[in-house]
Parts: C-alpha cells; structure tokens; sequence
C-alpha cells in the first residue's frame, strides 16, 4: 500500500493502482451492485466511456498549453497517460460503479487521479502523488466534474451511436434489402389483425422490415449530430468560472480532428449542465430502432412457426438443438434474443427519462444513470442486430408450397370481387365458402353470381398487388 491524501486527509491505496485518494474513498464507500468487486464490476462504466472521458482530459492537457496555462512537459506527460487509458493500458484503474455521486465527481476525479499518477510516474519515475503533476490543479484546469461528465457523456454516445449502432442497423436494413429484392416475385397472403388478408408478395413484407430500419437509422444519425455540441467550459454552474474562454473551443477543435466527428462547444451552458434532452433524444433513436427490430423478429418468428402446425411460410436457420426433452425440435432464438435485447433497451430508456427529468435548478445529477443506460442500450442492440442478421436473416429461406397453399385458401381473394359484384355480395361468397368448405370460385358459381371462367379472369392474386391502373 502507498498513502494518498486529499482535503479530508490521507487514505491508503493500493500501490499497484494509479488512483489516488478521492477514487478510494469513492471505492469505499459505494458497494452497490453486489457482495464483491467482481460483481460490482458489471456497474462499472464501459471503456468506451472511460476513453471519451481521457480523450476529454487530453484535449483540455493540449488547449490550456497551448495558453501557457500548463506546463509543455506536463501536457506531453498527461496526454500520452491519456493516450494509454484510450489504448486499454490501464484498463484496471476505472473501478467505480455507477451508482455514486450524481454528477459523476468521483469518475471525474478518478480521471483526474489516474492521469496524474501516470504522468508523474514518466516524469519522476514515481507513481501516484499531486507532483510534479497535480490531479485539480493541472488534469483538471480550467474544468469541473458539472461540465466535463455530460462532455464526456456527449462524447461516448456520440461514438456508440456512430461506431455501434449505425453500423449494425446498415448491416441488419443491407441484408433485409437484399431479401426483398430476391423475393420480389414470390406471392403470399398478407395478415391483417392475424387474420388473412388480400396478397402482398414476400419481397413486400420484407421491404416494409426495411424501411422500419432506414428510418430508424435517420432519427439515429438525427440524435447523433444534436450530440456533437458539448457543454465543456461551463464548469460549476454553466457561468465558466475559471477557465480560459477560448480552452474549451480549441479542445472541441482537438477532439473533432482526433475522433472524426465535428464537435463543437453549446452556446447555452447552463442548458448542458442541468438538462439532458440529447441525451434523451439519443436513447428515445434507440427505443425506436429497438421496437422496430422487436416487430421485425416477431414477424419472423410467426412465419416460421410450425414446422407442422403453423405458418410455415419461412424456413429459419437451424443454429441448436431447441429443447432439452423434445428431440428434433429447433426454435428462432436468434429472434428471442433480439427480442429480449429489444425490451432491454426499452427499459433502458424508462430509467433514462426518469433521470433526464430530474435536473434540478443548475445541475442534473442523475448522470452516471443516464450514460449508463444510454451505452448498455447501444452496445445491446446492436450485437443482437449483428447477430441476428449473421445467424437468421443471411440464411433465411421461403417455403414456397406452403406460400402457395395458404394463398389459394385464402377466403380474402374475393375482394377482387368488390368493383365486379359489390361488397355485399362478395362477403356473402366469402361466408358460403367458409361455411361450407367450399372455395370461392364453387361458393361465387353456387351462389350465381358470376360463372367460373369470370371468376377466374377477376380473382388474380399476381393482379392483386398494387393500385388499379
């Protein structure tokens, strides 16, 4: 053990450990999540988090040398301990769960600790301590916990949303193209209120999974850039106490060249600090693109039932054995999974609007809850996005008898009828065929009401697919 000391004095920490006294404490004091630290560790927040908030720090190290604010040697050293937590180097030194402070002090300073412990370390061969390099006075110049944890939570979603979730809805919407394109020509019964309805073909259904995704894909990319402005410089309480007024655009500038998005600074401050509807707005894309995929999965999951005893329209992949008693029986659990994933984020979303609404005065401090939430969510759907497409979408195939069968028993051919005979009268073939197991074509001949060579020149389920013309 090596002791470290903050304003309430000194505590031990571990000597192998980069953190210094306010991260123990922390450490300490907030044992939410489990009986040990392995379980703990399951609310610790993601890397990708932890590497926002150091490319954060760094920035800041950069612009505040760049105003003779800081040391060149002390922004060399903090920037390149920066560059080792972005690299996973230190990945041991981030142990805090989540549930802590509600504006995230405690991760701040951990940054803060961390980042000076290292930077101390290559400059005096020393680890830890506040010198040469102080964790408030250098790491933290010109800064607050209240206006760079939500730039840090900006940063992190920005990133999820850009590098995860895009992706993956691209990916999942690419191959459900695909699918519609190859089936274009494939008839089938559409469904209505899980009753049958007039023909669509299967090319149709499939596109219609597609546009859900592109347009889920859009309020992505809209939620994304409303996260590019980032509330840095409004320290304590959105006023920039403290700090240089041009360090927190010439940071946005850094960050933008070094992640590859355009980050700016927010004109409002006290609006990044105490509110958090980009945040919000980000997890409501994702809820969107979760309930899509859920009707996506579901719908598969209906037409591949069976294989005897249901719809049996679509032949799913077989990836394992589906039951521990029944032999031979295979599920769509590449569907379930997506479809737990889906409600996951659904409920993700929940506990972010309860914690976006409560900002309070100048200060939100649900915000570890909140970014919490907002990664899990992202990193959630799109594995199982991935996922499914890899293991269910790409290996899909239709069962064209069973097309076949269902579409000519399909009592909802006879609104062809409709502009021929009316619709009374088309309801009362439909009634006759259902009652007397008959099909349409006996129940219209039977009932008098066209002959068969009619009938079959009006009730074309090819002509059945589109406007009159």
């Amino acid at each position: 053990m090596r002791q470290e000391a903050d304003s309430m004095g000194a505590v031990d920490v571990p000597a192998s450990c980069y953190w210094a006294a306010q991260t123990q404490r922390s450490k300490d004091n907030f044992l939410i999540g489990g009986a040990t630290e392995a379980e703990r560790a399951r609310f610790t927040f993601s890397p990708l988090f932890i590497a926002a908030y150091a490319a954060l720090k760094q920035a800041c190290a950069h612009a505040n040398a760049s105003f003779k604010l800081l040391e060149p040697k002390m922004a060399k050293a903090i920037s390149q301990a920066a560059d080792e937590i972005q690299a996973g180097a230190l990945a041991g030194n981030f142990p805090l769960v989540v549930w802590q402070t509600g504006s995230g002090t405690q991760t701040n300073m951990n940054l803060n600790e961390v980042l000076a412990g290292r930077a101390n370390e290559l400059l005096t061969g020393t680890r830890g301590g506040k010198a040469p390099v102080h964790p408030n006075d250098h790491v933290n110049r010109g800064q607050s916990s209240n206006d760079t944890f939500p730039a840090a939570m900006h940063l992190s979603a920005a990133l999820a949303l850009q590098t995860q979730v895009l992706p993956a809805l691209k990916m999942a919407r690419t191959a459900l193209t695909k699918k519609a394109k190859q089936w274009e020509k494939v008839l089938k019964i559409g469904r209505t209120h899980l009753q049958d309805a007039t023909p669509i073909t299967l090319g149709q259904e499939f596109g219609a999974f597609a546009a859900q995704l592109a347009y889920a894909e859009a309020e992505v990319q809209k939620a994304l850039t409303a996260l590019l402005p980032l509330p840095l410089g409004g320290t304590a309480v959105g006023t920039g106490l403290n700090t240089h007024v041009k360090m927190p655009p010439l940071a946005a500038k850094y960050l933008a060249k070094r992640l590859g998005l355009k980050f700016t600074i927010m004109e409002n401050k006290f609006f990044g600090l105490s509110a958090h509807e980009p945040l919000l707005n980000a997890s409501a894309a994702l809820r969107t693109a979760a309930v899509a995929s859920l009707k996506i999965a579901n719908d598969i999951r209906l037409l591949g039932s069976g294989p005897r005893c249901g719809l049996n329209e679509l032949n799913l992949p077989a990836n394992e054995p589906g039951s521990s008693i029944m032999p031979g029986k295979v599920n769509p659990t590449q569907c379930e999974a997506l479809s737990m994933v889906c409600c996951q984020v659904i409920g993700n979303d929940a506990a972010v609007c309860a914690g976006a609404m409560q900002g309070h005065l100048q200060l939100n401090v649900f915000k570890p809850l909140i970014i919490h939430n907002v990664l899990q969510s992202a990193q959630l759907l799109a594995d199982a996005l991935i996922s499914f497409t890899e293991n269910c979408v790409v290996g899909l195939e239709p069962n064209l008898p069973q097309l076949e069968r269902h579409l000519a028993n399909s009592l909802m051919l006879v609104t062809a009828l409709n502009p021929v005979i009316g619709y009374d009268k088309a309801a009362q073939v439909a009634k006759k065929a259902l009652k007397e197991n008959l099909t349409l074509e006996e129940a219209c001949v039977k009932l008098g009401y066209l002959d068969a060579k009619t009938f079959r020149a009006k009730v074309r389920p090819e002509a059945m697919l589109g406007p009159d013309r």
